[in-house]
């Protein structure tokens, strides 16, 4: 069973987080039991001290070997305990940042397109690295710090057994560390929030000028991202300090309050030995035990800050997984090839910034047609591919595939057939074959090969170093417009999808290449629904009927000639694109078979 957040938005942070310790409660309660028994034998160590203080040196009625034997067999016990619950300690921190990274995953990738519309992709790396480990270092190490602190009890038992008015004297300041550690968690949890934040953004001018580093060049802007960068590290740098004086103000007194104890423990103490009321081994056991008491309030310090930056991160974590995903499967979904009939019913969509994209459309496009959809930009073109993949579900109206609602069936099974090439494909950092191959992995490199032929691609492959094994760079930006285009359209076109969307597909081919893939799609466009958004007329003149689109509607409704003949706005559209393939008048000087 995966392991998951709570979804309880009323729990606690830590609460919501438990199901991910409580899976790997086996190896971190191990951690903490070996931790517990090394603490156990370290508090005996001061006890022996004093023992064979007063006992072989002063009283001399021991023997001082065995006690110096004694106390090398606990070290080494201590040392060998501590090992192994580091070791286990360490490999659960690991499985929870695993466990965290795969949870937030699974949700992003679950996330419909309007998300990412809305969010940067910094901010999602942020809370995804940054933010997934200030919560794994409290949720892994916060139960070792309070076994650690619990030394302090058991150094604290260990003392009222020995002498306890002293060991009241060495505690007196403990009540005053609490406090300021209280006061101290709540000065540190809104700069623990902003530091986070910071990052974030931080993040997002990183990855926006990395991604976009062609534009910052080809623009000579490199100095003013380089102060845009500056600024954002500034703000952090600012939050950080601020976090430091906070620290510098609180941690000094928690870690000098335990040293007044020893000098306490000095001053009673010594006055107590020399009015006969304790030894000399008391003294230095106590002094041993102050020393000890040291690091778990200096760990307790530490805890407050990583739980303070943890709780900004687990809330920054859970913003994203509460976020419900807009595009919901059916409870019973339905498993069918798809046959190819799209109707849109009275469809309204509105993108989430507000802007409507599409306007009361009434559209039926029969199995195995070509439709090619032009318009200016913003007339709503792309829009419809996306809601027929489900990338989006209509603001209002239907939309149907075989006469079903879409969102009847299984958002899978619906993608992988539904073939979608958009006019700026993106293609990964792996071999082409890699990216053709990316919807069927399982793809014999004779079918790689055969989409790729289908596309126009196969020729420009061959030429390269390794062929089919060539690493493309980063969003493949080591090929050019065109051969990224085609590399797309045979990654459509090996799923075979009985829908396919080519949204300005071919805009960066040249003429001769277009041609080619033109003639290659023509066969395989036969018993396919192909929708084409195209401005080029030799584009449009695969179709065997274009829709003309304005503001969202359909405006037009014909072939290619008869709509030249009698709508003067579609023959306005391809002029403002080809100018020299259409005259004023609206009359084509040629389109390509």
């Amino acid at each position: 069973m995966p392991v998951t957040i709570d979804p309880d938005q009323s729990k606690s942070w830590l609460m919501r987080a438990y199901p991910v310790v409580r899976a790997h409660r086996g190896l971190l309660l191990t951690s903490l039991s070996l931790s517990l028994v090394g603490l156990l034998i370290q508090v005996q160590i001061p006890n022996t001290l004093r023992k064979g203080i007063d006992d072989a040196i002063v009283a001399r009625s021991a023997s001082l070997s065995k006690y110096v034997w004694l106390l090398v067999a606990l070290a080494v016990v201590q040392g060998v305990l501590n090992f192994l619950a580091r070791k286990y300690l360490l490999r659960t921190a690991y499985e929870i940042e695993f466990d965290l990274r795969n949870i937030i995953y699974s949700h992003l990738v679950r996330l419909p397109f309007g998300f990412y519309d809305r969010v940067q992709s910094g901010e999602l790396m942020s809370r995804a690295s940054s933010d997934i480990r200030a919560v794994q270092m409290y949720l892994a190490f916060g139960p070792s710090i309070i076994v650690q602190c619990a030394i302090a009890l058991l150094a604290f038992g260990l003392m009222l057994s020995i002498n306890p008015v002293l060991a009241v004297v060495a505690m007196i300041t403990m009540p005053v560390i609490a406090v300021l550690g209280v006061l101290m968690r709540k000065a540190i949890f809104p700069v623990s929030w902003l530091i986070q934040a910071r990052l974030a953004r931080t993040t997002t001018v990183v990855d926006e000028n990395i991604q976009g580093v062609r534009v910052v060049k080809a623009f000579a802007a490199e100095e003013r991202q380089v102060n845009a960068l500056a600024q954002a590290a500034d703000k952090v740098r600012w939050a950080y300090r601020t976090d430091a004086r906070i620290r510098s103000r609180w941690s000094p007194t928690l870690e000098a309050l335990p040293r007044l104890g020893l000098a306490l423990v000095l001053l009673f103490g010594g006055w107590m030995v020399i009015e006969g009321n304790t030894t000399v081994g008391t003294i230095v056991a106590f002094n041993s035990y102050v020393l000890m008491l040291q690091p778990p309030f200096r760990m307790l310090g530490m805890m407050i800050m990583l739980g303070q930056r943890a709780s900004a991160s687990a809330a920054r974590i859970y913003e994203i997984l509460d976020t419900p995903s807009e595009i919901v499967e059916a409870a019973e979904p339905v498993h069918a090839r798809l046959h190819g009939d799209v109707v849109f019913d009275d469809v309204r969509f509105v993108y989430g910034d507000g802007t409507v994209a599409l306007h009361d459309l009434d559209l039926t496009i029969r199995a195995g047609e070509t439709v090619a959809i032009v318009g200016r930009t913003g007339s709503g073109k792309s829009t419809l591919g996306r809601l027929i993949a489900r990338y989006y579900d209509a603001t209002a109206g239907t939309v149907r595939l075989d006469d079903r609602d879409v969102r009847r069936y299984a958002l899978g099974d619906l993608r992988k057939q539904v073939g979608i090439v958009p006019e700026e494909p993106f293609l990964f950092s792996e071999s082409i074959r890699g990216n053709i191959a990316f919807g069927r992995p399982d793809a014999t490199i004779e079918q790689v090969v055969a989409a790729a032929v289908a596309a126009g691609a196969d020729e420009f492959v061959r030429e390269l170093p390794a062929g089919y094994d060539t690493v493309v760079g980063e969003r493949g930006y080591t090929l050019s417009g065109g051969q990224r285009q085609r590399v797309a359209i045979a990654r459509a076109l090996l799923m075979n999808p009985p829908i396919l969307v080519l949204d300005d597909a071919t805009s960066a081919v040249d003429v001769t290449v277009e041609q080619r893939i033109h003639r290659a799609l023509e066969e395989l466009m036969i018993g396919r629904t192909t929708i084409i958004v195209a401005h080029r007329l030799s584009t449009i003149g695969l179709a065997e009927r274009v829709l003309l689109m304005e503001d969202g509607r359909i405006v037009a409704d014909g072939t290619h000639r008869s709509l030249l003949a009698s709508e003067p706005r579609y023959a306005a559209v391809l002029a403002e694109f080809q100018p020299e393939e259409v005259d004023v008048a609206g009359e084509t000087e040629e389109v390509a078979a």
